[in-house]
């Protein structure tokens, strides 16, 4: 008997229907396991309904009825920069580029209710951002892009909500003036720069002008201060020729404008260049009295 007899025979004797048997409950295994992964989520779908939602990991289903329709990605995704025009409340013309990060949390959601998701989600944004920018004034939205930024990725929030989707960041990169808009600010900035500099100087000559003041009148101080000393010495020097005349009688007097004669003569002779000395009539008188108090108070 040959090999091809003896196949034969084998299959015909009822081994065949258990062949089979074990194909399909292979093919059931494969199609009933779905091994997903940790990146995606699967969309099952019974008869064209939706069925199930496939997490990572392994999962089964009913084979032949059951059918894996949508494979989604639920990783972060950015959107391509966007850029679009926009008028500020002061009708400044801004061309804001933006930039969208998010992922899919729902996919039955993105998947049967919006047919391209990105091109949706850029559109949104893209009107949010101009009303956004529409109810500020240029200067709020260049000092103010933070809060700009919060209430676009808020607005949006709320406007994918039903798409089962997350917007993780919002970001605005660049926001571009026209050549008019740049030269008027040019225009604007140096002209604040020369005002400020008109009142730094001016506030330096006030300071000035301020500090010279005080001098002055620190000088007229100190010499009122000085006359005052002065003024109070002359008054001790007084008091103690008084008291002396009080205490000696009129010789103690007579003996200090005889001294105070002699000083003046001296200072005068003291002179540069002075080689002839012009001394009153009684210069003699004035010395001889002067010597004989010296010689009254020695005795």
């Amino acid at each position: 008997m040959t090999v091809e007899d003896f196949l034969l025979d084998f299959l015909l004797g009822g081994n065949l229907v258990v062949l089979l048997l074990a194909g399909f409950i292979i093919l059931c295994i494969l199609l009933g396991v779905r091994i997903v992964p940790q990146s995606e989520k699967h969309v099952v779908e019974r008869f064209g309904r939706l069925r199930a939602v496939l997490g990572p990991g392994i999962n089964f289903i009913v084979p032949f009825l059951d059918r894996v329709r949508h494979k989604v990605s639920i990783l972060e995704r950015q959107l391509p920069n966007a850029s679009q025009d926009a008028i500020t409340a002061d009708n400044v013309l801004v061309q804001v580029e933006t930039s969208v990060f998010y992922r899919i949390l729902e996919p039955e959601k993105t998947v049967y209710r919006i047919r391209d998701v990105d091109a949706a989600i850029a559109t949104t944004v893209a009107g949010i951002v101009r009303a956004e920018i529409g109810k500020m004034e240029l200067d709020e939205v260049q000092s103010n892009r933070a809060a700009l930024i919060s209430t676009i990725k808020g607005n949006v929030e709320d406007a994918v909500d039903n798409w089962g989707i997350e917007v993780t960041r919002a970001e605005i990169l660049d926001v571009n003036l026209d050549q008019a808009t740049r030269d008027a600010m040019l225009q604007q900035l140096n002209a604040e720069r020369a005002r400020r500099a008109q009142v730094t100087e001016a506030e330096g000559k006030k300071r000035a002008v301020e500090l010279s003041a005080d001098a002055e009148l620190y000088a007229a101080e100190q010499v009122a201060k000085a006359r005052r000393i002065a003024a109070e010495a002359e008054a001790y020097a007084t008091q103690v020729v008084a008291q002396a005349i009080a205490e000696h009688g009129l010789s103690a007097a007579q003996y200090q404008v005889a001294l105070k004669q002699v000083e003046a003569l001296t200072a005068l002779g003291q002179g540069e260049g002075k080689q002839t000395i012009v001394l009153p009539a009684d210069a003699v008188d004035v010395f001889r009295d002067a010597f004989s108090l010296l010689k009254g108070r020695g005795t």
